[in-house]
């Protein structure tokens, strides 16, 4: 069906129930690249540094709250601290991405990025053990929060063609974020640049500075017109669409030809409903997205937010030194989704995925007996788990891109909270906690079991992809999981 461009969209009384057509998402797809998506990308992608950031400073300076006056946390204590960060996100996700699916995108960018740089400045205030657990939770549930929103809304606005390298590189800067921190720690925990029981309160403050930057990067950003279009307000994202193509140079009087859908507005969508699109319609979908959420959130948390305690109780690294083991670490983490990348769009999703996801835990647990055996020195920990992380760290991102693009655009940020929730919930939350415990034994047996167990579900999870994976490469997302509005 052709039509006239100033009939892009019709019947937009925003009333729920009226009938929408639209060729909106055809018309994004079609996009080419232009300063709008880098700039899109830039603001939004920017909220996995800070994630980065936070992680990474939590890490680098455990050794630090070890020794700071009025703290003096044990190695358990830090891992709770970590688990509590961790289990905020998860209670932030599913809070924030309902309210996301309801009150739209561009909304929660701003709500969860100043829960964030609340919480993470008053973690610099923390006074004691449960001070500093309480602010780290309240840190969690913004970038938990922020996971919802700004994947929803990267994915809407990204062409089809290059929206598995896109999410893997903003997913992938996570170690930016990494580095930064990393950077950070080696001179706020410097005692000859600062003082211990300062300096590490100085590094959640470059959190909050960063997040207040972005804050403003944020205000230009438009909301997404595909959540606009299913909420009864087709013209607003015609006219956002419109001035996308004006931006990028694109000739919107010629837009015929392009293929349209009917769509019944809604407000939002019941529960119920999402219950049954994600236990029912897509249980299948469903199962693939825990499992790959699942392992790489173990896989990861466990490892990382521990890293700087197995250099410093095996390898003996003073704690102002850490960071320098972490910078080449978030080197390769981040290498790993940029070169990698492309080849999710161009081999394909499913083998990428399960490819990523076994060669971590085989190589996880090779490196994994070398360190058992004692063969391992701090330099050549480091350098096995660069190559390890150059491919799980696609891995992981991979998992966000798989439960973003299969689910239907009216749960699709309740759908990434759901399986961001239950998969941190289950593999990342009582993994820092465990590995905590295994370090504390100073046992390398302990801690070889601990790297065991996350291969195996590495491995597990490659396994389920290869099977029930969905090829979704450079397919339109109203083509992988049909839109629950749409109308005959």
């Amino acid at each position: 069906m052709d039509a006239q461009p100033a009939k892009s969209a019709t019947n937009v009384s925003g009333q729920p129930g009226a009938i929408v057509e639209t060729d909106i998402p055809a018309r994004l797809d079609r996009l080419p690249w232009g300063r709008f998506h880098t700039l899109v990308v830039t603001a939004l992608g920017i909220t996995w540094i800070l994630d980065g950031l936070e992680v990474t400073l939590a890490g680098a300076v455990s050794g630090a709250l070890k020794e700071s006056y009025g703290l003096r946390l044990t190695n358990s204590e830090i891992g709770l601290a970590a688990s509590a960060y961790l289990a905020g996100a998860v209670l932030g996700a599913v809070f924030f991405g309902w309210l996301t699916d309801r009150l739209g995108r561009k909304k929660l960018f701003f709500v969860t990025l100043t829960v964030y740089l609340i919480a993470t400045a008053a973690t610099a205030c923390s006074w004691s053990f449960w001070s500093f657990v309480l602010f780290r939770f309240l840190t969690g549930t913004g970038i938990g929060g922020e996971y919802t929103a700004i994947n929803s809304a990267i994915q809407e606005l990204v062409p089809a063609r290059v929206r598995g390298w896109s999410d893997l590189v903003i997913n992938g800067s996570f170690w930016i974020g990494a580095a930064i921190g990393a950077a950070g720690s080696i001179v706020l925990l410097d005692q000859s640049v600062i003082a211990p029981t300062i300096g590490w309160r100085a590094a959640f403050l470059i959190g909050a500075m960063l997040g207040l930057v972005i804050f403003f990067m944020r205000l230009w950003l438009p909301e997404s017109p595909r959540w606009l279009m299913t909420h009864g307000r087709a013209a607003e994202a015609e006219a956002i669409v419109r001035r996308i193509e004006a931006r990028l140079g694109v000739d919107n009087t010629a837009n015929t030809g392009f293929p349209r859908m009917r769509l019944r507005s809604r407000h939002h969508t019941p529960l119920s409903e999402v219950a049954g699109t994600l236990f029912k319609d897509y249980r299948q979908r469903t199962l693939v997205g825990l499992a790959l959420m699942t392992a790489q959130a173990f896989f990861y948390n466990a490892i990382f937010f521990t890293y700087a305690l197995v250099l410093t109780d095996f390898y003996a690294i003073p704690s102002g030194e850490v960071g320098w083991y972490l910078l080449p670490f978030a080197a390769g983490n981040f290498m790993g989704p940029l070169v990698l990348g492309r080849l999710f769009d161009v081999i394909g999703r499913k083998p990428m995925i399960a490819f990523t996801y076994a060669i971590s835990g085989l190589l996880l647990a090779g490196s994994g007996y070398l360190f058992y055996a004692g063969a391992l020195s701090a330099i050549s920990q480091t350098v096995a788990w660069m190559v390890i992380f150059f491919f799980a760290s696609a891995a992981a991102s991979s998992a966000y891109l798989t439960v973003g693009e299969t689910f239907p655009l009216e749960i699709r940020a309740l759908a990434i909270a759901f399986f961001y929730a239950i998969g941190t919930a289950t593999g990342g939350v009582a993994g820092p906690w465990l590995f905590g415990h295994l370090i504390d034994s100073g046992s390398r047996g302990s801690v070889f079991m601990g790297y065991l167990l996350g291969s195996a579900l590495m491995i597990a999870a490659a396994f389920v992809e290869a099977i029930w994976g969905i090829a979704a490469e450079r397919k339109p997302l109203e083509s992988i999981a049909r839109p629950l509005a749409l109308a005959n």
